[in-house]
């Protein structure tokens, strides 16, 4: 009998120190295979730089990436401490879609109960959204913006072919803007929130190895 091939990595992608603590122990592994975080520095081209060294090492040449951490929410409503499942990521370059979002939107659910779900298209950008630029981008059909997420899920799929997905957590909503990053460490729940979706990213990893039913 043939030895039973070894699952596929998961890479984590974020951009910030605190969104990186906030992953702390993810480095351990979980059902799905083992975990790489990987900090990659704000910014569309850092993201990109990062991502693509990554996966260039055999160790994670065929990893699944997740691209996570915090963004600005777009629509009317949203708050503080709410969840983005991205449907797609895009940027000027092309959009790349997410796979098993269906299963991210359930598991983040069940982890995080009370917490609001959205899913739709998470847009990139190279800098902080604000003002005008909130409602334009809402205009294109996003729900959210980020500056890593599309970069990260493009240059990864660049990379060859493989899983990825998009998820994060609002900490900058039309009715709740933030003034500057320093405040989610002030109090903003954002890192609560995400410290605690992390059992949802590692059963999508794991479901990756399942047949869809």
């Amino acid at each position: 009998m043939s030895p039973r091939a070894a699952p596929a990595p998961l890479l984590i992608a974020c951009a910030l120190g605190i969104e990186r603590l906030a992953l702390r122990g993810m480095g351990r592994g979980g059902p799905g295979g083992p975990v790489t975080v990987l900090r990659t520095g704000m910014g569309p081209a850092a993201a990109e730089r990062s991502v693509t060294r990554a996966l260039a090492g055999p160790a994670l040449r065929d990893a699944a990436v997740l691209a996570t951490g915090f963004c600005a929410g777009l629509a009317p409503g949203m708050h503080p401490g709410d969840l983005v499942v991205a449907g797609e990521t895009r940027d000027p370059r092309g959009s790349v879609p997410c796979v098993r979002t269906d299963l991210l939107v359930k598991e983040l659910a069940r982890v995080a109960p009370g917490r609001t779900v959205h899913i739709g298209p998470l847009t990139g950008s190279e800098h902080v959204v604000r003002g005008h630029e909130r409602s334009e981008l809402l205009t294109t059909g996003a729900i959210a913006v980020d500056m890593e997420s599309a970069a990260t899920l493009l240059s990864a799929v660049r990379a060859g072919a493989r899983p990825v997905a998009a998820v994060r957590v609002v900490v900058d909503a039309p009715e709740h803007e933030l003034v500057r990053i320093g405040t989610v460490r002030g109090g903003i729940s954002a890192f609560r929130v995400l410290r605690s979706v992390l059992p949802a990213y590692l059963e999508w990893h794991r479901s990756l190895l399942l047949p869809r039913r």
